[in-house]
């Protein structure tokens, strides 16, 4: 019982120093400025995205919708976590939906990692549960679901749900395996 305590003492730890960090990527400014960090990092996202996979482009634009988030991690000694900031685009409406996302991570390890998530929405259905009721991680993806002969246009995205599929770019690329275990995604009710 003392371990689970201790445990959860330092995953919160971990995820309040992350906070400084995600008020420095999208400042303490305005709403509206907030809003606007959130799409210029959505702007760069996507670009790096279509410039490693050009099909990636196709499969956005003919999705129901898409999501992009930025985030940041700490793992120190047995415990991690990581936050960020997205927004959920709806092709046929045009509306953008402003989230959040927060992972606990536990077990041995030590760094700092800095990510972006594409998700592409294959149905409107999928995008809504997405929105409205937020979602949850609670395994690992991996390299195993990565998709493969889908005509290409979402090679190198792994099939994180049914009609959702996911991209992680990481400062060296697309990732090769999908590493969002124990991560909730909700509404931003500060941005919305």
């Amino acid at each position: 019982m003392r371990s689970i305590f201790t445990t959860t003492l330092m995953c919160a730890l971990v995820l309040a120093a992350t906070a400084p960090a995600q008020a420095q990527l999208f400042g303490d400014s305005s709403i509206v400025q907030q809003r606007n960090d959130v799409r210029e990092v959505e702007h760069e996202a996507l670009a790096s995205l279509y410039e490693i996979n050009p099909a990636a482009r196709v499969a956005i634009e003919h999705a129901a919708g898409y999501a992009v988030f930025s985030t940041f991690g700490l793992k120190l000694f047995f415990a991690g976590g990581t936050s960020g900031k997205g927004v959920v685009h709806n092709n046929a409406t045009r509306r953008d939906t402003f989230m959040k996302m927060v992972q606990v991570q536990a077990g041995l390890g030590f760094g700092v990692k800095k990510d972006r998530l594409i998700f592409v929405f294959e149905t409107q259905q999928a995008l809504r549960n997405f929105v409205t009721q937020g979602w949850e991680f609670s395994g690992q993806a991996s390299a195993a679901a990565m998709v493969e002969n889908q005509g290409s246009m979402l090679s190198g995205a792994a099939s994180v749900s049914p009609g959702i599929y996911m991209y992680q770019l990481t400062d060296t690329g697309l990732s090769a395996s999908i590493t969002v275990g124990g991560t909730k995604f909700f509404q931003d009710t500060d941005l919305n």
